[in-house]
């Protein structure tokens, strides 16, 4: 059955539990999987935010933010979306509850084990009927986990328990998920990456022999130098662009495609009015290419 079994706050510098379920199971998968999350929760600081600990039957989920983590064991057909949805509602009710005063003083594990009946509701809410339903956080953290997937670990037993026999710090195997999967790339897309290509030799090799002139004799050709040199640079982001992928990418697909416009205009008297729309459309075919061709609808390995 898919669904929530436990779940935690933690202080991430050292691991101290403030606030855990009190639900228990007894079965011996989820005691093992209890003591590999015992064990983990002594690491966090050593990992990015999110985290996904897979195992056969269940699963450890982990979502860190400034002092706290919160942790839950789900068995692995849960949905990941949904376990890091869960996650965050956890985190934010815990810091709207306590500052980071009282949570840095604590000294105590559970100092804060009131907090349970909150993790209770929130816990039975979401593996109840209304809990499949909720739906107000799943678009924002399914983007979130498409874009920066969670950290893949891989926590061998006889290292944890290694760990735990030496006050839980274990040897953890960390696989971090490749973060970008781009669509494959097209014949279009290849085209544009040759004639962006050429377009860019061009305007070295243009750019490099007036710089010759200009340096020696006319110092005030060296505007046309820069105006050469920048689509050049251009040319190479936007290869750069297509292949691989960087936040912000439209703005700086439009923002290239418009430096290209804008110094090919410049360049009008060394260019004919056939050359600047050469280089124009092919800038403009490579931004196409570069705006079209998405990430993959599915992260591999992550569970999403």
């Amino acid at each position: 059955m898919s669904m929530i079994f436990f779940a935690c706050v933690v202080r991430v510098r050292d691991g101290l539990p403030l606030s855990a379920s009190t639900d228990f199971h007894f079965n011996q998968g989820f005691l093992e999987c209890r003591k590999r999350l015992k064990a983990l929760s002594s690491l966090l600081a050593q990992y990015p935010s999110r985290g996904t600990a897979k195992g056969r039957d269940l699963s450890i989920h982990f979502l860190s933010s400034g002092d706290i983590a919160c942790m839950a064991i789900c068995s692995s057909s849960y949905s990941t979306i949904m376990a890091f949805c869960f996650l965050e509602e956890l985190q934010w009710e815990f810091a709207a509850s306590y500052d980071t005063t009282s949570i840095s003083s604590a000294s105590r594990p559970y100092a804060f084990l009131e907090f349970d009946n909150v993790i209770q509701k929130v816990k039975c809410h979401f593996n109840g009927a209304g809990g499949s339903q909720t739906k107000a956080n799943w678009d924002k953290v399914k983007e979130e986990l498409k874009f920066q997937p969670p950290v893949q670990l891989k926590l061998e037993d006889t290292e944890l328990m290694n760990g735990m026999a030496n006050g839980g710090h274990a040897g953890v195997h960390v696989e971090v998920v490749p973060t970008y999967r781009m669509q494959r790339v097209t014949p279009l897309g290849i085209l544009s990456l040759v004639l962006n290509i050429m377009c860019g030799a061009l305007n070295l090799i243009r750019g490099v022999h007036l710089a010759e002139y200009s340096f020696q004799e006319d110092h005030e050709g060296i505007g046309n130098v820069i105006a050469f040199f920048l689509p050049f640079l251009a040319c190479v982001f936007q290869c750069y662009l297509y292949l691989f992928y960087s936040s912000g990418r439209k703005l700086k697909t439009f923002v290239l495609l418009f430096s290209v416009c804008l110094c090919n205009i410049y360049l009008y008297g060394l260019r004919n009015l056939w050359q600047i729309a050469f280089h124009i459309g092919v800038a403009s075919l490579s931004s196409y290419q570069i705006l079209t061709r998405q990430l993959m609808e599915k992260q591999p390995d992550c569970g999403v």
